[in-house]
Order: structure tokens, then sequence, then C-alpha cells
């Protein structure tokens, strides 16, 4: 099926792709080097996708479910992840300055040399030691 993956205020079309899922569409986004800067993603099962160097610089991931998600190196600068479950996800190294983590689910997550700076971690579920 034709899957299409907007921009989260203009509606623009960032990449479009014959895929079976939005997980399968952002992976190949990814993997072609896509810029998906404010990509609208809210509410998107993108469980143990590889995102790993992924441009999603002020996404909306409100509510995305990001369990074992590889997000090495992404990033992540200005996005929304509000809510979102990123149970086992691997952010090491990734840029999340001025992200908001809102009630995200960050339980088990890899955050070695993650850039959490100016991040809103309210009510955030971190990691135990």
């Amino acid at each position: 099926m034709l899957i299409e993956i907007k921009h989260r205020r203009t509606n623009a079309v960032l990449y479009t792709g014959d895929h079976d899922s939005l997980r399968e569409a952002v992976e190949a986004a990814v993997g072609a080097g896509a810029n998906l800067h404010s990509a609208n993603l809210t509410g998107a099962d993108l469980h143990s996708a590889n995102l790993h160097g992924a441009y999603l610089s002020k996404a909306n991931l409100t509510g995305a479910n990001l369990r074992g998600t590889n997000l090495h190196d992404t990033y992540l600068t200005g996005a929304d992840l509000t809510g979102a479950d990123l149970h086992g996800a691997n952010l090491a190294n990734a840029n999340l300055a001025d992200a908001n983590l809102t009630d995200a689910n960050l339980t088990w997550a890899n955050l070695t040399d993650a850039n959490l700076t100016w991040a809103n971690l309210t009510d955030a579920k971190l990691p135990k030691k």
C-alpha cells in the first residue's frame, strides 16, 4: 500500500513509498537518507525498527511505540515524544536536546552519551541502574 509521511504542520509529503506498514516506510525513508524533520508520526508503531542515524528533528512522535527501537545517533532535537514508549530503545549518542519526553517510558533504554540538554523529562520513567 502507498504510505506517505507528512510534515506535522504543513502536511507536505516528506516521503512516499509502497510498503506493508508505516514502520517499514519509516525504515525505508531513513535508509534512503530522507529528511524527516517535523514528520507527523503521532501514535506510530515503530517497535524494534532500525532508525539508526535518522533525522527526526521536531518530529511529532507523541504516543509512539518505540520499544526496542534502534535510535543510535538519531537527531531528535525538539521532537515531541510525549507519552512515547521507549522501553529498551537504543538512544546512545542520540541528540534529544530540547525534546519533550513528558510521561515517556525510558525504562531499560540505553542513554549512553545521549544529549538531553533542555529536554523535558517531567514524569518520565527513567532507566534503572
